[in-house]
């Protein structure tokens, strides 16, 4: 592994799979991370957010009673949310291509197809942490920004009144 570290960074497992968050837990104790919470499903979740101030979430999509999708719109729409910021990176072993767009359009900042590997978690949580990208408010959507890449427009631009 690199020189990056979790040491001082507060990590949320948000999953109900056991074996998994066990696994997940020794793949961060292996970046440095040593402040780990662990939730069985997204309501858990919520209720973990609110004594433990994460710097970022690590959420499953399909769980019970209330999903990662779900856990991911509470944080980035509800008044009540503890942190509409909240670094959100869903790991599912369901990667159709709309599933995808889903958990993009609900403002989840990385995508992480099960079964993961150290170094794609680790090169996520890195660009996410240490690179952060802007959040976007519109009537539809709040969240990260979702372009990778900050492109210059050839042509006209859509937004502009003409």
């Amino acid at each position: 592994m690199s020189d990056f570290s979790l040491q001082s960074t507060r990590v949320l497992i948000v999953d109900d799979n056991p074996h998994f968050r066990r696994l997940l837990v020794s793949v961060l104790s292996s970046m440095g991370c040593r402040m780990i919470e662990e939730a069985t499903d997204g309501a858990d979740g919520l209720k973990s957010l609110t004594h433990f101030p994460a710097d970022v979430a690590l959420v499953d999509w399909r769980m019970a009673p209330m999903d990662g999708l779900d856990f991911t719109r509470f944080v980035r729409t509800s008044p009540d949310s503890p942190n509409r910021y909240l670094p959100i990176l869903m790991l599912s072993g369901y990667t159709e291509l709309r599933l995808v767009l889903d958990a993009r359009d609900a403002g989840v900042h990385e995508f992480i197809a099960k079964p993961i590997s150290a170094k794609i978690l680790q090169s996520r949580l890195q660009a996410t942490l240490q690179s952060p990208r802007q959040f976007v408010r519109s009537p539809a959507y709040f969240g990260p920004d979702r372009r990778r890449r900050q492109v210059p427009l050839k042509g006209p631009e859509r937004r502009k009144a003409p």
